[in-house]
């Protein structure tokens, strides 16, 4: 690590073994970085231990960055890149800066022109597209719907539109327990012959990824409550 990188480092997306879904590469490169910038640190040290056991955590600096972290503080996170020292950004599952604040401090770090260096590791969004039969040569993501219940149905046929006059498959994910509700919201709200993939515990011994009309899916949903989901809609 001779010249020093932003390392970002994808985490499980569950309670799931690092070896089956993490190159063994990540960890030993993890295993050396003493500077993390990171979405949660408790769960971030939690993350480090799984990796490497013996890992003295106590001898790790942390970062703390998510939605309560202030825009001007973030510059000062990459002090150590400056003085010559590789850093890794954590988020709390998945691939850091993909619907994620770490994508704040990799902003700054591709301005300041430092070395930037994803690393393989689950991603939800195109896990879910893979397995659902939905046009993977064109897709939109859109992060969580609006909470208020009029506008996010007017999101829902926003999107419904979309995914039929432009054939491109439109993906969100909702806060999980709200998943059921949203997905209610979907069947009452689009024409039965548009299709639905929900994608839920990605990567877990309980995945669920499924892809049906809205007319399939009436009365037919699984049991979404807390579990994170990924949905995908489609034109019929």
């Amino acid at each position: 690590m001779n010249n020093p990188a932003l390392y970002l480092v994808p985490v499980t997306l569950g309670d799931t073994p690092i070896e089956s879904v993490l190159p063994a590469v990540n960890v030993e490169i993890v295993s050396r970085l003493k500077y993390f910038i990171v979405e949660n640190v408790r769960s971030a040290r939690r993350f480090l231990k799984k990796c490497h056991p013996d890992i003295d955590i106590d001898s790790l600096t942390f970062f703390e960055l998510n939605t309560h972290t202030k825009k001007e503080d973030v510059a000062g996170f990459l002090q150590p890149l400056r003085d010559g020292h590789s850093m890794g950004v954590i988020s709390e599952a998945g691939c850091p800066a993909v619907a994620d604040p770490g994508a704040d401090v990799v902003a700054v770090a591709q301005r300041k022109g430092f070395r930037v260096v994803p690393m393989v590791g689950p991603s939800s969004i195109l896990m879910a597209l893979m397995a659902s039969g939905f046009n993977g040569q064109s897709f939109a993501f859109h992060g969580y719907l609006p909470i208020e219940q009029s506008e996010r149905i007017r999101k829902i046929k926003h999107l419904e539109a979309r995914a039929c006059d432009e054939n491109q498959s439109q993906i969100f994910i909702e806060t999980p327990y709200r998943n059921q509700k949203l997905a209610e919201d979907i069947l009452q709200h689009c024409r039965p012959a548009s299709q639905l993939c929900i994608a839920m515990n990605i990567s877990c011994d309980d995945e669920y990824i499924v892809s049906r009309s809205m007319r399939e899916w009436k009365n037919k949903l699984p049991e979404m409550h807390k579990k994170p989901c990924v949905f995908i809609l489609y034109k019929g």
